[in-house]
């Protein structure tokens, strides 16, 4: 069984899902920094550059958050850079839960945002075609040709073919 999704209806999933994190991400560093860990046991940076939860939180609120927030933004302004962006952020979001389990330790939420930065990266492939089962490929060929036939004849059914005895374009004869 395959899901099948339109690529606006991926773009949406992403864009609900980088805000979401980026508001998420916030909230966390709001939590580390003015709540000191939110009861996140000290001892956990025993032994790390961190004698508190300070650098911590801001690296959540601005690294996590902010990327999560420009992809979000360049996704919905339509910027040329907005995949990437979110590719970016979605692995922020994977460097930040495996960094935090060697840290801190094991909790469920790291599974549930693990999850949630592994479907960030699977949206974008999606939408670059490298996981295209996600996008239904029915849709897709009949906005390709919806498309042709908006613009005309294809361009390869232009080229001049070659004629009996005469060399191809290509050096070939």
């Amino acid at each position: 069984m395959s899901l099948s999704l339109s690529s606006r209806t991926c773009s949406g999933l992403l864009v609900t899902l980088l805000i979401f994190n980026a508001v998420s991400s916030f909230a966390g560093a709001v939590l580390a920094i003015f709540f000191d860990g939110a009861g996140v046991p000290q001892e956990h940076l025993a032994g790390t550059w961190f004698p508190t939860f300070l650098v911590p939180g801001l690296i959540l609120g601005v690294v996590l958050g902010g990327t999560h927030l420009a992809a979000a933004y360049a996704l919905l302004t339509r910027r040329h850079w907005a995949l990437l962006a979110s590719a970016v952020a979605g692995f922020a979001m994977l460097i930040w839960i495996f960094t935090e389990l060697a840290i801190i330790g094991y909790s469920w939420l790291q599974s549930l945002y693990f999850g949630f930065g592994a479907v960030e990266l699977i949206l974008v492939f999606a939408l670059l075609g490298i996981a295209p089962a996600f996008v239904s490929p029915a849709r897709a060929d009949q906005q390709e040709h919806a498309d042709q036939r908006s613009r005309g004849p294809h361009r390869a059914d232009l080229r001049q073919k070659p004629r009996p005895g005469h060399a191809m374009r290509d050096g070939a004869s």
